[in-house]
């Protein structure tokens, strides 16, 4: 047999069980380090800056999979932002070939490497950062918004399962912008649909580590799903 290629991925963490984030399915997810992106409100901004992977890195987390296959149903990869390593899709051909189903966490700043991958994934959830007037204001990096666009197409096009999810914070969000991106999507075709309070821990931006008085009341936003859930097959709200 031959010897699993080496592959390097720069590996920020592990979760060895989840029934959260890969929905139907126990899962391990694996976070890949660096991320494109600088959103005010990211509670993890120790995973963005990019480093190159060691081997054993991922080799690491392949001993993982072999000893949970049978166990496990799944793995995700998640980030950070792990569309941007280019040994990503040989990392998920090896997941794969374990038995695993798969699934991706991206924020979509990659387009045309989502669209490769997909067919080797089993779902994805694609955050969408807000509309796209304000995206790159939300997300920190001027002129990326048609990438964004691009990603949200590919999935639309293409036959994978996904979901669409949206991080909530009353600096960036009114009510209203929050009604008038989930009618777009609808709009679009998007059929399932998440809102996810920010948290305020570890903020990347400490003005975000603090509710705004009166924005967002998880009151108004339950509302709101009462209201658009026939817009979608799934529109839930999380913490």
């Amino acid at each position: 047999m031959d010897a699993p290629r080496e592959i390097r991925l720069p590996v920020a963490g592990l979760t060895r069980l989840t029934t959260l984030d890969f929905p139907g399915r126990l899962a391990g997810v694996v976070f890949l380090q660096g991320c494109p992106l600088r959103c005010g409100y990211c509670h993890n901004p120790q995973m963005l800056a990019p480093r190159r992977g060691e081997t054993a890195e991922w080799a690491a987390v392949r001993d993982f999979l072999e000893a949970r296959r049978g166990l496990l149903e799944g793995v995700v990869f998640s980030g950070g932002e792990p569309v941007m390593h280019r040994d990503l899709p040989a990392a998920v051909d090896e997941a794969r070939a374990m038995g695993f189903a798969v699934g991706l966490h991206t924020a979509g700043a990659y387009p045309e490497r989502l669209r490769t991958l997909l067919s080797r994934l089993d779902w994805v959830g694609l955050d969408v950062k807000g509309e796209a007037s304000r995206v790159e204001t939300i997300v920190g990096r001027p002129g990326i918004a048609p990438r964004l666009a691009h990603s949200l197409d590919v999935m639309l096009e293409g036959d994978v399962a996904f979901e669409c999810r949206t991080t909530l914070h009353g600096r960036d969000f009114t009510l209203a912008d929050v009604e008038r991106l989930a009618l777009t999507l609808a709009a679009r075709g998007v059929r399932h649909y998440a809102l996810q309070f920010a948290r305020h821990d570890q903020c990347l931006d400490p003005r975000y580590a603090a509710p705004v008085p009166g924005g967002l009341p998880r009151v108004d936003l339950e509302g709101l799903v009462e209201r658009l859930t026939p817009r979608f097959e799934t529109l839930v709200l999380r913490d």
